[in-house]
């Protein structure tokens, strides 16, 4: 975490509230003590910066930092066009994880678009997604045997959610899951934003043999509300080929085989 810039250092409250707003509105969420030591400020002066935004409902506090509102979260069709050649180098990464005739758990997620997008012809590969835009990738491709997770569709997801969603998946089993990873860390294991959703990947998770998460940088030591899944039930993490050495040494450490994509040219 890069320290602070002289002007910010000793910044009054609301200057210090103003600058973390602005980063939240950036990445999406803020980690309270990476916040204390950018400011050399404490964490209980930063959890005091984070209430009173709560307070105006400009963040939404969560353990160990906060998040954008979800009505302030980037749209999904914007999603879509963003970082696509990171995106796009994390699927090939991660389908070299796929066997020939497995079953699959996709998850919505423009990420796993990228996976779905990359995997194998002619593998004898089962799909089974709860996006629509996933099922119609793969049936524009011969080969693949989709099935379509049925239920309430989210828009803000793009995906199925809810408890008729969550029934089907566990009436199915699939040897590899890739749930839409939200956030990620090396304590506490997977983590989503909607609680709704969050049920739904953890039958992914329950649904599986293994677990294959795919993670952009932003989402590795994030905060987010609800668990998902513990640590120990992610068997594989795929990341960007930038992701910082000690993070991806935390994960090791806990036992998850950790995955680095290759470097996009800038």
């Amino acid at each position: 975490m890069a320290k602070a810039q002289p002007m910010e250092i000793g910044a009054l409250p609301q200057e210090r509230q103003q600058r973390i707003l602005e980063q939240l509105r950036r990445q999406g969420r803020v980690v309270a003590a990476e916040l204390a030591q950018v400011y050399e400020v404490s964490e209980d002066s930063i959890r005091r910066d984070l209430r009173e935004l709560a307070a105006q409902g400009l963040c939404k506090r969560v353990y160990g930092g906060a998040l954008l509102p979800a009505a302030s979260l980037t749209p999904l069709k914007q999603r879509r066009s963003e970082h696509s050649a990171r995106k796009l180098a994390l699927a090939h990464k991660a389908i070299g994880l796929v066997r020939p005739g497995q079953t699959l758990l996709i998850d919505a997620g423009t990420t796993n678009a990228a996976i779905a997008t990359s995997l194998p012809a002619g593998a004898g590969l089962t799909v089974i997604t709860n996006t629509p835009q996933i099922a119609q990738l793969l049936l524009d491709r011969e080969g693949f045997e989709v099935l379509l997770i049925g239920g309430r569709i989210e828009p803000a997801i793009g995906g199925s959610v809810g408890a008729q969603a969550v029934e089907q998946i566990r009436r199915v089993r699939a040897d590899l899951c890739f749930p839409g990873a939200c956030a990620i860390d090396a304590a506490h294991g997977l983590w989503g934003f909607d609680s709704e959703e969050a049920l739904l990947k953890r039958a992914m998770v329950e649904a599986s043999d293994e677990t294959v998460v795919v993670a952009t940088d932003d989402k590795l030591e994030a905060v987010a509300l609800h668990q998902v899944a513990e640590l120990a039930r992610v068997q594989h993490l795929v990341v960007e080929h930038s992701a910082d050495r000690a993070t991806r040494a935390a994960f090791s450490a806990r036992g998850v085989a950790v995955h680095r994509a290759e470097a996009v040219a800038a």
